[in-house]
């Protein structure tokens, strides 16, 4: 892929001031990096992370399986449904293949705005920046629980065009939003800027199936990070008024999998929640 730099990162990023990353303190996105393999965290996320394993074995395997489903699930929307322009909530430090990487793979043309505001996510962002020459990925460094201040954002408006379909992908994330800060209306808000057509991604931990998880839930909690896991139904609430692609809401192996995955793996060892939905 022949990658270019676009400029939305001098508008996004180029005048802040160094970023404390509190390498003391443990974060949910080097967490997750860390369960994933990566590099990109220090000695109180692996800490953290290897109190999240002990309460819940299965924490990789969910991590693994939840970005598997976020390629199928963009894999999809590029090439079968023909969606060219998403925004990505909650990006997460990247790693590769990022979901431009994935789109633009299948088709050049395809646009990604990126949402965050975590600054470790911030500080890497500039691998987000990079596109074919046909698309265009810009960063917006913005809080999720400001849905408003997403939608007003130059950049996106810069970047996408609202008049046609949109892909929003949250991606888990929502797991992290208690009910005091209302996720589902924090859902509703983004979609209504969004045309009839567009798709909306998203994947959350559930404790359904494995008493685990809510061990898990509370080992985040000890640490000072916010998590809920949610059952099958509070899951399906998000996709209310949407049209739910085949198979549904599944935990994400069992949507639409394209190897052995399903064999090999159990619903309470993935424990989150998957599915892809199209605004009427």
């Amino acid at each position: 892929m022949t990658e270019t730099r676009d400029p939305a990162w001098v508008a996004t990023t180029g005048d802040r001031e160094p970023v404390n990353l509190r390498m003391d303190l443990p974060h949910t996105a080097r967490m997750y990096d860390y369960y994933l393999g990566g590099k990109d965290n220090f000695p109180a996320d692996r800490e953290a992370a290897e109190q999240v394993i002990a309460a819940f074995p299965n924490a990789r395997v969910t991590a693994r399986e939840n970005r598997a489903f976020m390629t199928r699930a963009t894999r999809f929307l590029a090439g079968e449904v023909g969606i060219r322009q998403f925004l990505d909530i909650g990006t997460g430090i990247p790693t590769s293949p990022n979901l431009h990487e994935i789109a633009q793979g299948l088709a050049p043309d395809t646009r990604v705005v990126y949402v965050d505001n975590d600054p470790i996510v911030l500080t890497h962002a500039r691998a987000l920046l990079t596109s074919t020459p046909q698309g265009r990925t810009a960063y917006l460094d913005a809080d999720l629980r400001d849905p408003d201040g997403i939608r007003a954002a130059p950049q996106l408006h810069s970047t996408l065009d609202l008049t046609r379909p949109i892909a929003l992908s949250v991606v888990a994330i929502f797991h992290f939003i208690p009910d005091a800060d209302d996720p589902y209306g924090i859902v509703r808000r983004l979609l209504d800027a969004l045309p009839s057509g567009s798709y909306l991604v998203l994947t959350h931990g559930t404790g359904d199936y494995d008493p685990d998880a809510e061990r898990a839930a509370e080992a985040y909690r000890q640490k000072g990070m916010s998590v809920q896991p949610r059952s099958r139904s509070e899951v399906e609430r998000f996709f209310d008024g949407l049209e739910l692609v085949d198979p549904g809401v599944q935990v994400v192996h069992r949507w639409r999998a394209d190897g052995s995955a399903v064999e090999e793996l159990t619903d309470a060892r993935v424990s989150i929640y998957g599915g892809v939905a199209r605004k009427p």
